[in-house]
């Protein structure tokens, strides 16, 4: 894995108050040889700061975006603000997701998923829910917006083969997606030929 990409795993899965002295222990310890200050997934309990974002959060601040895919920092930042999310958090997702003033709302969005859902099939299926408009049944998104975030969230993992991404896509795309182009939770997540990981 890329260096930068396990900063930005552990960058995730820390969580620290102070992330320039966080990161400045990190790239100490790892130019030392030693092992660097990273919590585990599973050392984050009850009172991790991420227990303040939710889906249902995450959902209304999709609403507020509006459906457009660039937002400003400025403007994100306000929303974000305004739902009383912790300043700190909102800085950790702009510096792994190496953000500036222009932002990719999607990527944001499954970066903002990413601590919540941990594993990459949950993150996707707390997405689909965030961006479903479907009330009556079982949250599902246009199989296009699925391609791209788990071709990003893969990425930004660091961990899953490029080709492993193209051949779960490509097995999703010709035996599981209909003709209405879109993907179900279900259909990641319950059929044992979809292993995203």
């Amino acid at each position: 894995m890329a260096q930068v990409e396990q900063y930005a795993k552990a960058a995730i899965q820390t969580q620290a108050p102070d992330l320039l002295q966080w990161s400045a222990d990190y790239f100490t310890a790892v130019a030392c040889g030693d092992t660097p200050p990273v919590k585990q997934g599973q050392e984050r309990g009850p009172w991790s700061k991420w227990k303040d974002l939710t889906p249902e959060l995450l959902k209304v601040l999709h609403q507020r975006v509006g459906g457009r895919l660039i937002i400003s920092a400025d403007e994100l930042a306000h929303m974000w603000k305004s739902l009383n999310l912790p300043k700190d958090l909102f800085a950790s997702v702009m510096d792994v997701g190496g953000f500036t003033e222009e932002i990719e709302w999607l990527k944001f969005l499954a970066l903002s998923c990413s601590p919540i859902g941990v594993s990459i099939a949950k993150t996707l299926k707390i997405i689909c829910e965030v961006l479903s408009g479907d009330h009556n049944g079982p949250p599902r998104i246009p199989f296009s917006t699925f391609q791209f975030l788990y071709t990003y969230i893969a990425e930004m993992d660091g961990e899953i083969s490029a080709s492993h991404v193209s051949r779960m896509l490509n097995y999703i795309e010709q035996e599981i997606i209909g003709p209405d182009g879109l993907i179900k939770v279900d259909d990641f997540t319950q059929n044992p030929w979809v292993r995203l990981e």
